[in-house]
């Protein structure tokens, strides 16, 4: 587990779509927290503690039973990767209870344009025609499904919006962690930290839970403890750039749950938007794959 496997491309692809199905499941789990299905209206930060919480107790879990050799913790890195990450779950956890949850997964994946923008001043990477094509087409999408100066434009997918931001900046800090910290580590430390942040931050507005909500919030948890285990399983089986377009699952996943659960069938028009940040999606994760296979493309700067 976490740990370098022999490469299997087919396992690799199952892992990854089960990693879309329970992060579909973690983003339904914070709906109906936040949408009052399971009680009580929780804060989204109430939300994101509970994440972290059962996250944090997850991976404490598989390091009591695993013990596996610790190196030295770059904080900074980590307190920086954190920081995003809580921002980003929150604001997502917010868009969820405010918009279809469809809608929301849709936007949050432009999460890796973000990181691709950000990574230009911030790690000195070049950007060529094509990922400047793939960019513009997965913004084209958002905007089909934020709608601007339309009666049908929401808030809540701006939040969805600003959680694609953070999520993106969160990338740039997991590419100065890379090959620094085994990670099963990362994700230990990763956890604890946000349980940390989370707790702080959320103490305002804390309300005891009723049983369900502890059980969502479990759900919010351990689905997501459970997604980055398979996604770190299923990067180990074979190259990125061949699973990580699978992640685009996700949506597939959430717009089942938003049906059979919430009721919610999305519209054409979301259907579309979806459909066009999904190309760009792909082409910028195309784009990368070709990237990383030859030996003179630019490498970030991640010392």
């Amino acid at each position: 587990m976490f740990k370098a496997k022999a490469e299997n491309p087919p396992l690799a692809i199952a892992l990854m779509l089960l990693a879309t199905v329970f992060i579909a499941s973690s983003t339904a789990f914070a709906k109906a927290l936040g949408s009052g299905t399971l009680g009580g209206i929780l804060h989204p930060l109430q939300v994101t503690f509970g994440r972290f919480l059962f996250a944090g107790l997850f991976f404490s879990g598989v390091v009591a039973v695993l013990r596996p050799r610790f190196t030295r913790v770059h904080w900074v890195l980590h307190v920086q990767r954190t920081s995003c990450g809580w921002a980003g779950v929150t604001l997502m956890f917010a868009a969820v209870a405010a918009i279809p949850l469809a809608d929301a997964t849709a936007i949050s994946f432009l999460n890796p344009v973000f990181a691709m923008i950000l990574a230009i001043p911030l790690l000195g990477e070049r950007v060529g025609p094509v990922r400047w094509a793939a960019a513009g087409l997965a913004f084209c999408g958002a905007m089909i499904l934020l709608r601007p100066g339309t009666g049908a434009f929401q808030s809540g997918a701006l939040l969805a919006l600003g959680a694609a931001l953070a999520l993106g900046l969160e990338v740039i800090f997991i590419k100065r962690l890379a090959g620094r910290e085994a990670p099963v580590q990362v994700l230990l430390v990763n956890n604890l930290i946000g349980l940390s942040i989370a707790t702080a931050v959320m103490l305002p507005f804390w309300v005891w839970p009723s049983p369900a909500q502890w059980a969502g919030m479990a759900g919010v948890g351990l689905s997501m403890a459970l997604a980055q285990s398979c996604f770190f399983n299923a990067v180990a089986r074979a190259e990125a750039s061949l699973v990580v377009p699978f992640s685009y699952a996700t949506l597939l996943s959430a717009a089942v749950i938003d049906f059979t659960v919430f009721g919610t069938m999305p519209v054409p028009v979301s259907m579309l938007g979806a459909a066009v940040i999904i190309a760009g999606g792909v082409l910028l994760a195309w784009r990368e794959g070709l990237a990383k296979k030859r030996p003179t493309a630019p490498q970030p700067n991640v010392q």
